[in-house]
């Protein structure tokens, strides 16, 4: 019985993962931005739900989803220790550390974001979220031109994200005007 439940939840992260890739090929080829944001938000669904499709990945699933709830309504302590708590349970998990380096974020605690951007990517290096919250994590450090990589990091893998398309400009503008 165990070993079929374990089978059963490797066959599922490798259709999750199967699913990820297909939707990722999509979104780099795609020029029509309507249908970008449909596949963004496919691919945000995928991500928010755990990759275990059994009690406990549910019940991580319904927390992520009750600290977003939370981080929505400002009561972003209580966020923060739900997704802490998510954490605990399962640090391979890379939305319960992009959600809590979106807290962090908000609570004006820039290094600690960018210290779970980096296990965010390190688990999915393809998180165009946390490559853009990176962004402006980097701007609040004062890092223009780290920034600036973010984005462009994160147009690499989707291209036409318009976060990249009005801040790249902006942080360029920036920079030069510091330069005078």
């Amino acid at each position: 019985m165990v070993l079929l439940f374990c089978g059963n939840a490797i066959a599922d992260s490798n259709e999750r993962d199967i699913k990820l890739d297909h939707l990722f090929e999509q979104l780099k080829k795609i020029n029509n931005v309507s249908i970008a944001l449909e596949i963004e938000n496919k691919i945000w669904k995928i991500w928010s739900i755990h990759p275990s499709n059994d009690r406990r990945g549910y019940r991580l699933t319904e927390l992520l989803a009750q600290g977003s709830f939370l981080m929505a309504k400002e009561e972003l302590n209580k966020a923060y220790e739900i997704f802490s708590q998510i954490i605990l349970v399962d640090p391979n998990w890379s939305e319960a550390w992009n959600k809590r380096a979106t807290v962090l974020y908000l609570l004006g605690r820039y290094q600690q974001s960018q210290k779970d951007i980096d296990e965010v990517l390190k688990l999915e290096k393809r998180h165009f979220g946390a490559l853009s919250g990176q962004g402006l994590v980097q701007i609040k450090l004062g890092n223009y031109e780290k920034a600036i990589k973010s984005y462009q990091a994160a147009q690499k893998i989707y291209p036409s994200i318009r976060a990249a398309k009005v801040m790249i400009p902006q942080l360029k503008k920036l920079i030069k005007d510091e330069a005078v």
